[in-house]
């Protein structure tokens, strides 16, 4: 195990709307170290979500995040011979994580289209509690909720 625990990274919000969360999601989708496709991929899909819902594309955008991310989620912990599955709750930090993982795994699973479409049609079904990813949060919430009895065996 480790002796300490790392230092927290600071992460600088984005440059066009000001944001931590957009600008956590713009390091999602970076592949190959390409941060300016990203960026402009994320800022398309914001367009995007503007001119369809005629919405502040950031409100709709927080909205999903809180949608997806976990409340419960499940850890295994060995006791004696057995490994059970047992229900904790999901801190901030790894909601927000798992939230954008979630969003962004399915947004990639989608077929057709720009990404950026994509992006943003993921983001629009979250707001609306609709989509895969939603789907994942309430497979998560029902692994756990199916594995209350192990509850007293906390981390």
């Amino acid at each position: 195990m480790r002796r300490t625990k790392p230092e927290k990274r600071t992460i600088e919000p984005d440059v066009r709307f000001n944001n931590l969360n957009i600008q956590v999601l713009i390091h999602h989708v970076l592949k190959k170290g390409k941060k300016s496709t990203a960026t402009r991929i994320v800022y398309d899909a914001m367009d995007i979500i503007e001119d369809k819902l005629k919405k502040n594309p950031v409100e709709v955008m927080e909205l999903a995040l809180k949608n997806v991310g976990p409340v419960m989620e499940v850890r295994p912990r060995r006791v004696g011979g057995a490994t059970y599955q047992v229900p904790i709750e999901v801190d901030p930090r790894r909601r927000l994580t798992l939230a954008i993982r979630w969003l962004m795994s399915a947004t990639r699973s989608r077929s057709g289209r720009s990404f950026a479409e994509k992006l943003a049609a993921e983001l629009m079904e979250a707001a609306e509690n609709q989509g895969s990813a939603i789907r994942k949060k309430e497979e998560t919430h029902k692994m756990a909720e199916a594995n209350r009895a192990f509850s007293h065996f906390r981390f």
